[in-house]
Order: C-alpha cells, then sequence, then structure tokens
C-alpha cells in the first residue's frame, strides 16, 4: 500500500504538472493553490497545451520511431514495481489461486469480431522481446526484458471498426483517492474496499507501434503478480501509468465520454495528461 507521505507527493505531483502546463501556456497567476488549479478556465487552458504537446509530438516523431532497447547486461537485477502490486478484486484472486488458466482476454467494442483470449491463445501469436526502460512520472527508471504479443497482432485479428478512435484497457485492480486497493500481507480478498477500476487508453499510432505489447513475460520468467500478471500493456514511448496493468478487456472506442470522468484513463482523470509522451 502507499504511504500516507507517499499519497501527499501524488497529490502534490498532481498540483504540479497542472501548474507546470499553465506554465506552458504563459499564463501568469496572482496564487498557485488548488482553488487556481481546478479553475474551469485554467483547466481549459491546460487542455489546450497538452493538445499542442502531442500534436507537435505526432509531427516531429516518426510513427515508427523505436525507442531504445537495451542490450541483457543493461537489465535492472531487481525491477522495480508500480502501482498496484496485490489486487484484492475477489474475481481476480480466485483466477491467480489457480494460476491463470482459466483467465480470458475479452477484446470488443468497435470490431468486426469480439473475441476472448487464453494465455494459450497469446502466446501462440507471434512474439516479440524486447529490453527496454521503464520511466516512472515520479522521477525513477528501470530496464527490463519484456516478451508479449504486439497488440497489432490482436487487432487485426479483431478487426477495427473505421469509427474506432481509441483502444481502452480494462483492468483488474482498483484505486480510492490515488491509493491502490491492494491486499496487505495475509489479508483475506474479502476485505478489499472496492475503489474506482483502473483504465487506460491510447491511440492507434501508439496501438500499431512495433513496441506496444500485450506483455506475458518479464526477464525470461512469467509475469509475476506484482508486475501486472498474467498480462499487461508495455509501450516504448509514454511513461509508466500509460502502461495498464492486470488488463481484463480490451474496448475499442470512439470516444472517452463513458468512462471515469471522461479523460482516458484513471490518472487522467485525477489531472494527470492523456499523452505522456517521453
Amino acid at each position: 500500500m502507499i504511504r500516507p507521505a507517499e499519497r501527499k507527493l501524488l497529490i502534490s505531483r498532481r498540483s504540479l504538472l497542472r501548474l507546470g502546463a499553465i506554465g506552458a501556456g504563459s499564463l501568469l497567476l496572482a496564487g498557485c493553490d488548488d482553488a487556481v488549479s481546478e479553475n474551469p478556465r485554467v483547466l481549459a487552458v491546460i487542455d489546450k497545451a497538452e493538445a499542442l504537446t502531442y500534436r507537435a509530438q505526432r509531427l516531429i516523431l516518426p510513427r515508427d520511431k523505436l525507442a531504445p532497447e537495451y542490450s541483457e547486461s543493461d537489465i535492472a537485477p531487481e525491477f522495480r514495481a508500480n502501482g498496484s502490486t496485490s489486487p484484492s478484486d475477489q474475481t481476480y484472486r480466485t483466477l491467480a489461486s489457480a494460476n491463470f488458466v482459466d483467465w480470458l482476454l475479452a477484446v470488443d467494442g468497435l470490431v468486426e469480431k469480439p473475441m476472448t483470449l487464453s494465455l494459450a491463445d497469446l502466446r501462440g501469436l507471434p512474439a516479440r522481446t524486447q529490453i527496454t526502460r521503464h520511466d516512472c512520472v515520479e522521477g525513477w527508471s528501470c530496464i527490463g526484458k519484456w516478451t508479449g504479443a504486439p497488440l497489432s497482432e490482436v487487432l487485426n485479428r479483431a478487426g477495427v471498426k473505421p469509427q474506432a478512435k481509441f483502444v481502452v484497457f480494462h483492468c483488474a485492480d482498483r484505486f480510492q483517492d490515488g491509493v491502490p486497493d491492494d491486499l496487505e500481507p495475509g489479508e483475506s480478498s474479502a476485505a478489499g474496499s472496492g475503489g474506482a477500476p483502473y483504465y487506460e487508453s491510447i491511440d492507434f499510432v501508439d496501438a500499431y507501434h512495433p513496441q506496444t505489447l500485450l506483455a506475458y513475460e518479464l526477464n525470461g520468467k512469467p509475469l509475476p503478480i506484482a508486475y501486472g500478471a498474467p498480462l499487461r500493456l508495455r509501450l516504448g514511448r509514454q511513461l509508466g501509468y500509460k502502461m495498464a496493468k492486470y488488463v481484463m478487456r480490451i474496448e475499442l472506442v470512439d470516444s472517452f465520454a463513458q468512462f471515469g470522468a471522461g479523460k482516458g484513463g484513471y490518472w487522467e482523470d485525477l489531472g494527470y495528461e492523456w499523452y505522456a509522451g517521453i
């Protein structure tokens, strides 16, 4: 679980992100408290600044530009886990207790052929292994070796309808006020307090990027629970909070209006940028 001090850091960081975006928009503010950062006019400027950054990145970087990849000798002795590490969701815990043999990934929404895929199905798809760096918004980074099915392989099999604009990842972990609803050691899953389900989203430029994986292995071994078992998203060119863990469903949509606060992700609903390109 995130300690109180870390929770305050998360809240402070959201405020800093907002203020940084305001600065990028050349606004001079009389103050920098929450009343300012929650002002609808200020947030509208922030949204415009983020949209400008997104468009600029898309114009500057080729669509298939790869993030740096590293050698085996660069792999961290211990890859640091981020976000949730032990989801309390009862359905997830039941699947985990059986080593995920009954786990299925749903792929639906604006697709031609809705489907479900087992881990065996995903392992049967063409695989990619890449050694890349995970960059966290909190300021740390870590290099690991990831193996999984390119997301493009799944999308091609499902068939993308023309009106689809985004890929949404629905996850088994939940958060309350920025804190993961994880189980403590020895705690029963019945003790979980609920919270908002984690979700994330990307556009089709990132969805079809060659380094965008549905990863089921870390450093040559099945993905441990702390790192998102049995399946997590890996993006080569965005910050770590975009890389959804414990993925249970992939939904193709034309807007985010029906999810959370309509910003495209759990942290985005709390003020983070939707496009976290690096």
